[in-house]
């Protein structure tokens, strides 16, 4: 392979993922847009989401007449059902609060993951990443904006969210010791659909072509995100994927006023926001050197 092949793949790589957060954030700007013209429960958005992931899937499973070959269940159903509750989560946030906020929350799924790790492993307990995400959990508190006269409790869907993407992630790395990525994604997606019908049947109806229009979109443009995260990943090291895919705090506080007709975030929602983007960036490049498996996208 020549340098120039190597740094055209590394190019498309780093493009591949930055599209990824674009098209992320796509997905939950046409929940907002929707709310004006239809109405829709997110946890429609969420079934046709994995509905529309889990006909894809097959369809890439069938062409490359790949068999799927599970091992361990109880991680396959451990990432399905913090994925649903992570995707529901978050969809909900968008819809009570903003498009900004709510990615933004979202992507605070990093810390909790140090969090846990300092809790549970006693060797991720140093000073350094511990200031860090208490610094991180400071930001949080600004996105929340203590300086109103009561909390907005809406904004705890949002946070929910980054809970329950840190245990995905968790479960994904430990199930990609196991699987390929379309088992993966072959019970993550049909499992989730079969969950999130059973759980919300009574919210899930026959659209109209309107509302047809703004699930198909929504959940086009998450799985184009998911499948953009994982050609990236080919072709960038941990390091650059995960930083750029934190840009997504970034884009969701700049275009917000522009896509999502957000109010525009305050100087203590930027601090905030900054101030989580440098720590998930930390957080990145340290899981690095300790040698990270590579993600797949947590949404």
């Amino acid at each position: 392979m020549t340098k120039t092949n190597t740094k055209s793949e590394e190019l498309l790589g780093c493009l591949a993922v930055f599209g990824s957060a674009f098209f992320f954030y796509l997905s939950t700007a046409v929940i907002r847009w929707s709310k004006a013209r239809v109405s829709l429960d997110p946890a429609f958005f969420v079934f046709v989401r994995f509905l529309l992931g889990f006909l894809l899937i097959c369809s890439v499973l069938y062409l490359k007449k790949q068999r799927l070959k599970p091992e361990n269940y109880h991680l396959l159903i451990g990432r399905t059902i913090s994925n649903c509750v992570a995707v529901y989560c978050f969809y909900k946030g968008v819809v009570l609060t903003s498009v900004a906020e709510a990615n933004i929350l979202n992507m605070t799924y990093p810390l909790f993951i140090a969090a846990f790790s300092w809790i549970f492993l006693k060797s991720q307990r140093d000073v350094t990443t511990t200031v860090i995400v208490i610094i991180a959990f400071i930001g949080i508190w600004l996105i929340l904006s203590p300086g109103k006269s009561s909390l907005d409790l809406n904004h705890l869907w949002g946070i929910s969210s980054g809970v329950s993407a840190s245990f995905s992630i968790i479960y994904l790395n430990l199930s990609r010791k196991f699987h390929d990525s379309e088992t993966i994604l072959f019970y993550m997606f049909g499992l989730g659909a079969v969950i999130s019908f059973i759980l919300f049947h009574e919210k899930i109806f026959v659209p109209d072509t309107r509302e047809l229009y703004y699930l198909t979109i929504c959940s086009g443009f998450a799985i184009c995100g998911q499948y953009l995260i994982t050609l990236g990943f080919r072709y960038v090291t941990a390091v650059e994927g995960g930083i750029i895919s934190s840009a997504r705090i970034l884009l969701a506080a700049i275009l917000g006023p522009w896509i999502a007709s957000d109010p525009a975030l305050s100087l203590s929602g930027w601090i905030g926001a900054l101030l989580i983007f440098a720590a998930n960036v930390y957080l990145t490049v340290r899981k690095a050197k300790s040698g990270p498996d590579r993600p797949t996208g947590a949404l």
